[in-house]
C-alpha cells in the first residue's frame, strides 16, 4: 500500500531476487547481455558484425532469398573488390578434395567441357570410366565458367599442384553434391548445407575448414556447434588428415577438458593445452637451435645450463640464425653459383656447411645433391620461423596473457559450442578478437538466437570505440537438417504457439533461401536407410552400401537386420510414471537389456550396441538393470554398452546395432513428432531392434510410413540357433525351419541368456 501511494516508487527496487541456474542453461544472462548490447548501440549497431550482403536474409526481408549466395550478382560484386575473397573469375583451391582424376572427373559430369591442365577431358554421360593418368596423388585448383549465352555452356578448368609427402590428407571420395556443397563454402555468402543422416555432413566441414585453413593464410575460421561431442568429432578428423598444424588450433567452453578422452590422439586443445603444447615445442626447438650452434662451433656444451637445458632462448635464437646461420647458406649459395651446377646432379657435401648438424652427413662417403641440400636448409629456416611465433609466449609471464594472445594472434581454427559463445562474447569482443569465417555444425538444433549470437563475435558499435562501419565476415556456413529434432525449448507456450523452438536453419529453409541436400547417405544397410529416406526428396545410398561385405553379411543369431518388437505388460504393467513425466516400461527394459547380454555372449564387441529410448526416467531404468545383470558377480560383470541414452541425446552420433525402446503403452506421447522417429531410426548401421506397443504405435498416422515398413517383419523377436558372431551367413539367405526360434516375450529371452551365461561359467 505504501509502494502504490508513493508517486514514483518502483516496487522493484525494495526487494531482490537471487535465480540459480544450472550450469549447462547459464548462458540464459549471457544471451540477453549480448541483445541488450546491441540494441542500446541503435540499430545500425549490428551492421559492425554483420555483413550488409547477410543481415536482409537473416531479417527475412529484401525480396531475393538468394542475394546471399556465392552465385548472386551481390555476392559477385563483394567478392570482386573484397581482399581475402576468391574472385568470382578466378579458381578455387579445392586442394586435396579429390582423390584423382576420375574423381575430379565424376565431380563435374554435369559441365559441358572439362579441361585439366590444358587438356580436354572426355566426360561420359552415363558410365563411369577410367582414365589413362599418372597414380601421383594431386591437389587441384578449378574454376567453372558458366556461359550466360545462347549456348549456356559449362565449362570447367582445372589446374593441379604437386600434393606434399608426409601427410595423409583427404581420403574420401566425395559426392558430386558434396563437391558442390564444398564449393559453395569456399566461396564468399552465406552456405546452408542439409545433411540428412549419415551423409556426410562432418566430413564436407572438415574438407571445407581444411581448404580455408590453406587457401587463406591470413585469415581465421570459427566452428560453432550446439553439443561437445560434434564438435570433438570434427577436431579428431581434422587432426587425423595430417595437414592442418594443431598449434593453430583452439578449442573453448567448458567441453574442452573432455576433448582427448573422445579423440584417438593425446592432444590437448584446450587453451591452457596449447600453451604447454607450446612451452614444450619450444623447448625441442632450442634444443635443436644449441645442436646446430655446437656443430658450427659457436658455443659449446659447457654453455648449457645446470641440467642440460639449451641456452638458448627464442630471442637469442634470431639473433644466432641472422648472424651465423644466414651467413653459412649465403656462402654456401654464392659457392653453387660459381659451381653453376644442376639442381639434381653434382655432390656438394664438401661446400655444404652444416653436413655437421644432420646425421649420416659427416661420413666420407656421404654425398649430398643440390635440391636436398636446400630441403635440409629450408628444414633449419623452419626451425627459426617457428621460434619467432613462439617469442611473444616467452616475453608473456602469466597464464591468461598467454592464452588471450593465442586467442586473438596465433589460433586460425577456433572452435566453441553455441552456449559458449554466448557465454564468452563479451571477453571476446574486449580482445579484440576477430574472424573471417564461421561455420556452424548442427545448425537445425540452434535456437534462432543461438544461431545470431555467434555471428557477433567481433567488435560492434554498441561495444564501444571508432571501428570501420564494414563487418570482416565473408563466409557463413550452416550445416543441418531441419527434418532431425528440432531446438529443445521446455516452455510449451513459446515452443507451440511463438515458434520459439524453430531454428534459425530452418526458417532460412523455409523462406526459400538456397541450400544444397546432400542425396547418397554411406551409414546404414539399405533396407534400415528405407525407415526414414522417405522424409528426404531423393536420398540414395554410396556404392559401399551395397558391395562392402560388412553391410552384406546378416547380424550373427537374429534373423532379421531390423524388427519392431512387439512387449505386452509385464507383470502387469505397461508404462509407468514414479514421478511427474518419469516415463518407465519395466518390460521393454527388461527386453532390451536381455537382447544386448544375448549379442554380447555370441560374441558381439558390447562397445559396437547402444541403447536408446526415447525418456530419461527409462534411461534411468536401463542403467539400474544393466548394473544387476552385468554387475559384480556374474558371468558379464563389467560389460557395458557403447552408450545409453535418450534419443533427443544421441543425436548426431551413431553405432553398428541399435536397441530402442519407445517405453509408452498409453499414448504415442513425443514421438509423435516425426523428426524424433527420424533421428530413433537412423543411428544405426547393421542392426535396430525396437520395442514398443505394436498396437499403439502402428496406427499413429505421423509415424505410419514407417511402421508399415516394420510391419512386413514379425512382432516376435527372431533368433538364429548355433551361430556365433561373426556369422557366414549374407542378408537374404533363407534360414532353416530347425534353426529359427520364436521369442515369445521378455521372460523366454532371459531364460535363454541365463542359460547361455551358466554355460560360459561352466566353460571357465
Amino acid at each position: 500500500a505504501d509502494a502504490l501511494s508513493g508517486p514514483g516508487t518502483d516496487v522493484y527496487e525494495t526487494f531482490n531476487l537471487v535465480i540459480r541456474r544450472h550450469g549447462r542453461e547459464n548462458n540464459f544472462k549471457a544471451v540477453l547481455e549480448t541483445i541488450r548490447g546491441l540494441m542500446s548501440g541503435g540499430a545500425d549497431s549490428m551492421y559492425r558484425s554483420i555483413p550488409s550482403w547477410l543481415m536482409p536474409v537473416l531479417l527475412g526481408y529484401g525480396g531475393d532469398a538468394s542475394m546471399a549466395s556465392y552465385k548472386s550478382p551481390k555476392m559477385k560484386a563483394f567478392a570482386s573488390k573484397t581482399l581475402g575473397v576468391t574472385s568470382p573469375n578466378a579458381s578455387l583451391d579445392y586442394g586435396d578434395t579429390f582423390l584423382d582424376m576420375d574423381h575430379l572427373r565424376d565431380s563435374f559430369r554435369g559441365c559441358d567441357e572439362l579441361v585439366v591442365d590444358g587438356e580436354k577431358i572426355a566426360i561420359p554421360s552415363d558410365v563411369a570410366t577410367k582414365t589413362n593418368v599418372s597414380s601421383d596423388r594431386k591437389k587441384y585448383r578449378v574454376k567453372v565458367i558458366e556461359n550466360k549465352g545462347q549456348d549456356n555452356k559449362v565449362r570447367v578448368e582445372a589446374t593441379s599442384y604437386p600434393f606434399p609427402p608426409g601427410y595423409n590428407g583427404n581420403d574420401i571420395r566425395f559426392t558430386p553434391v558434396q563437391v558442390s556443397a564444398i564449393r559453395s563454402g569456399l566461396s564468399p555468402g552465406l552456405t546452408t548445407i542439409i545433411g540428412p543422416p549419415g551423409t556426410g555432413k562432418t566430413d564436407v566441414a572438415v574438407q571445407i575448414i581444411a581448404n580455408l585453413y590453406h587457401s587463406f593464410p591470413t585469415q581465421r575460421t570459427v566452428v560453432v556447434t550446439h553439443s561437445n561431442a560434434a564438435l570433438n568429432d570434427i577436431f579428431a578428423k581434422v587432426m587425423e588428415r595430417g595437414d592442418v598444424d594443431e598449434r593453430y588450433m583452439l578449442r573453448l567452453g567448458s567441453g574442452e577438458k573432455h576433448l582427448h578422452t573422445t579423440s584417438s590422439s593425446d592432444h590437448d586443445f584446450t587453451k591452457t593445452g596449447r600453451v604447454a603444447h607450446i612451452l614444450s615445442r619450444r623447448s625441442d626447438l632450442l634444443e635443436k637451435v644449441q645442436l646446430l650452434s655446437e656443430s658450427l662451433g659457436v658455443s659449446g656444451k659447457a654453455e648449457r645450463g645446470a641440467d642440460g637445458s639449451p641456452s638458448y632462448t627464442c630471442e637469442t635464437s634470431e639473433y644466432f640464425y641472422f648472424h651465423h646461420v644466414k651467413k653459412h647458406v649465403g656462402v654456401f649459395e654464392e659457392a653453387l653459383a660459381k659451381e653453376g651446377g644442376d639442381e639434381s646432379g653434382g655432390n656438394v657435401i664438401d661446400t655444404f656447411p652444416f653436413k655437421k648438424y644432420f646425421s649420416g652427413l659427416d661420413s666420407t662417403s656421404a654425398s649430398l645433391s643440390i635440391e636436398q641440400a636446400r630441403g635440409k636448409i629450408h628444414e633449419i629456416e623452419a626451425i627459426f620461423a617457428e621460434l619467432a611465433e613462439y617469442r611473444p609466449i616467452e616475453l608473456l609471464r602469466s597464464q591468461r596473457q598467454r592464452t588471450d594472445y593465442l586467442l586473438t594472434k596465433q589460433a586460425r581454427i577456433v572452435a566453441m559450442t553455441c552456449t559458449h559463445a554466448a557465454i564468452a562474447r563479451s571477453h571476446l569482443v574486449s580482445l579484440g578478437f576477430h574472424y573471417d569465417n564461421i561455420l556452424m555444425e548442427e545448425a537445425g538444433q540452434m535456437l534462432d538466437v543461438e544461431t545470431f549470437v555467434p555471428l557477433l563475435l567481433q567488435r560492434g558499435e554498441s561495444d564501444g570505440g571508432s571501428h570501420s562501419a564494414h563487418s570482416r565476415l565473408k563466409r557463413v556456413c550452416l550445416i543441418g537438417d531441419h527434418n532431425q529434432l528440432p531446438p529443445v525449448v521446455k516452455n510449451q507456450a513459446f515452443s507451440k504457439f511463438s515458434r520459439y523452438d524453430q531454428s534459425l536453419f530452418a526458417r532460412l529453409v523455409c523462406l526459400g533461401v538456397p541450400s544444397i541436400e546432400l542425396n547418397k547417405q554411406g551409414r546404414a544397410r539399405q533396407e534400415i536407410a528405407r525407415l526414414y529416406s522417405w522424409r528426404y526428396d531423393d536420398l540414395g545410398d554410396l556404392d559401399h552400401v551395397a558391395t562392402k561385405d560388412v553391410f552384406k553379411k546378416a547380424n550373427s543369431g537374429l534373423a532379421h537386420t531390423f524388427q519392431l518388437i512387439n512387449v505386452e505388460e509385464f507383470e502387469g504393467r505397461g508404462e509407468s510414471t514414479p514421478t511427474a513425466y518419469f516415463y518407465q516400461n519395466v518390460g521393454e527394459a527388461e527386453y532390451a537389456i536381455a537382447l544386448f547380454q544375448y549379442m554380447v555372449l555370441l560374441g558381439y564387441p558390447p562397445e559396437n550396441i547402444s541403447i536408446l529410448t526415447t525418456y530419461n526416467g527409462q534411461k534411468e531404468l536401463l542403467l539400474d538393470i544393466l548394473a544387476q545383470r552385468c554387475g559384480e558377480g556374474t558371468p558379464l560383470r563389467g560389460v557395458t554398452p557403447g552408450a545409453i541414452s535418450t534419443v533427443d541425446q544421441y543425436q548426431g552420433q551413431q553405432n553398428d546395432f541399435i536397441i530402442l525402446s519407445l517405453v509408452r503403452t498409453k499414448a504415442v506421447g513425443h514421438l509423435r513428432d516425426i523428426r524424433r522417429l527420424v533421428v530413433a531410426v537412423s543411428r544405426a548401421r547393421l542392426g535396430l531392434y525396437v520395442f514398443c506397443r505394436w498396437s499403439l504405435f502402428c496406427n499413429c498416422h505421423e509415424l505410419r510410413r514407417t511402421m508399415d515398413q516394420f510391419s512386413k517383419k514379425p512382432t516376435k523377436l527372431h533368433l538364429v540357433k548355433g551361430e556365433h558372431f561373426p556369422t557366414k551367413r549374407s542378408v537374404g539367405d533363407k534360414v532353416p525351419g530347425d534353426k529359427l526360434h520364436e521369442v515369445e516375450d521378455v521372460t523366454e529371452l532371459g531364460s535363454l541368456v541365463h542359460s547361455m551365461q551358466q554355460d560360459v561359467a561352466a566353460q571357465a
